[in-house]
């Protein structure tokens, strides 16, 4: 039984665990952080990654974790909507918003309840991959280093298994010039199953602000995110304390509900703050190592989740298929999977955080207008032909 090495026990690792112990292989998940995760975003699950979710057998548990969200709603700078947009307006996969959203976090308990018993490594990162006639030998900061038949790098956008194997972020990773932030809180707000997006102007020594607010369930719970333009300041590589003034910073003397989402936010225990970028590589593989999900391909505009989950569910049916053979798998994931990813890495228009106060209305205006538009789904970037722009094969199970 071939050995295979996750790195990262995120969606795109543990979906590969799944499918990689349906095929007969025996996978061990490295972790950074010290137990499983929770909390996190909302995400979409869209077209072919629906289908290998029901594959899984998990799609009714997926769909039954849904947000409750119905719609997303753009508001002026006095918090009333002004335009919105349902899954229905595009297609269930493509719109901003998709049918099915959850969470990060119950995605994440879904797909460990599916792996099963897998041993994870949790609290460790890898330190070194020396690739031998034998295997790789994997050595590891906090656990003995131990020889494996494959290593999968599924450690997310600054990837620790790419920098090792295949050079530095700068090499691969292009800046998007924004950060982002998620956390949770509580609203008096009667959001209905509404997303709601307010926006600012530059201000506070940054560009164009926005905070988003996703119900996610029980009345007046949600996820919050607050994002910002601005260069590089570094401090997605600082502690948690500094992320909280930084943000407080940057949106001090805001309106709307941002005084107490601020205040929130300094007290959640949750909170995720990251520089946004977008990974191009030429090929994800290089001797017995293979990337996989946003170490391979992350940057994408709410498509990230499903090409992991279909990321996975190829690379574990390419070596199964190869019996093993790496060298005859990973080509076939990466030709199988790169047009794919190429349609859904396209960012659809719409501006995010327009730096203008006429900026931000006239991208107000815009987003009203786009669902009654001939050609408005085209506008959006095909997002629903796009995710459903691979034909799954089938992969037999190990006998």
């Amino acid at each position: 039984m071939r050995t295979v090495l996750i790195s990262g026990a995120g969606i795109a690792g543990l979906s590969l665990a799944y499918w990689l112990r349906h095929h007969g292989f025996h996978p061990v998940l490295v972790e950074r952080a010290p137990a499983p995760r929770s909390g996190g975003q909302a995400i979409d699950v869209r077209g072919a990654a629906r289908d290998v979710v029901a594959r899984m057998g998990i799609l009714d548990a997926v769909k039954a974790h849904h947000t409750g969200t119905h719609g997303i709603a753009w508001l002026n700078e006095k918090g009333k909507r002004v335009g919105t947009m349902t899954p229905d307006d595009f297609g269930d996969s493509g719109g901003i918003i998709a049918e099915i959203e959850v969470l990060r976090g119950d995605l994440l308990l879904i797909l460990a309840d599916a792996v099963g018993d897998v041993e994870v490594l949790y609290g460790t990162v890898i330190t070194d991959i020396a690739e031998g006639s034998d295997g790789v030998k994997v050595t590891f900061d906090n656990a003995p280093p131990r020889t494996v038949d494959i290593v999968v790098g599924a450690d997310g956008l600054r990837s620790g298994v790419r920098s090792l194997m295949f050079g530095q972020d700068k090499d691969f990773v292009r800046d998007l010039g924004y950060y982002l932030s998620y956390f949770p809180a509580r609203t008096d707000l009667d959001l209905n199953g509404w997303e709601l997006m307010y926006n600012l102007p530059a201000g506070n020594g940054v560009g164009g602000r926005v905070a988003l607010l996703y119900p996610v369930g029980s009345a007046g719970e949600l996820r919050a995110l607050l994002g910002f333009v601005s260069p590089d300041l570094g401090h997605d590589r600082r502690g948690v304390q500094a992320q909280k003034d930084l943000l407080a910073n940057v949106f001090a003397g805001a309106g709307w509900q941002l005084p107490e989402l601020i205040d929130q936010m300094r007290r959640a225990d949750d909170l995720y703050f990251a520089r946004v970028g977008q990974v191009r590589l030429d090929e994800w593989y290089r001797g017995r190592t293979v990337l996989l999900g946003d170490s391979a391909f992350g940057g994408s505009l709410g498509m990230g989740t499903s090409m992991a989950i279909v990321g996975a569910y190829v690379l574990a049916g390419e070596l199964a298929a190869a019996c093993g053979d790496h060298q005859a798998a990973f080509p076939r994931y990466h030709q199988e999977m790169r047009d794919y990813v190429a349609v859904n890495s396209k960012r659809p228009p719409g501006a995010f955080a327009p730096r203008t106060r006429r900026g931000i209305w006239m991208r107000n205006q815009f987003m009203r207008a786009l669902p009654h538009l001939p050609g408005g789904g085209k506008m959006m970037g095909g997002i629903q032909k796009a995710a459903n722009s691979i034909t799954l094969k089938e992969y037999p199970p190990a006998t």
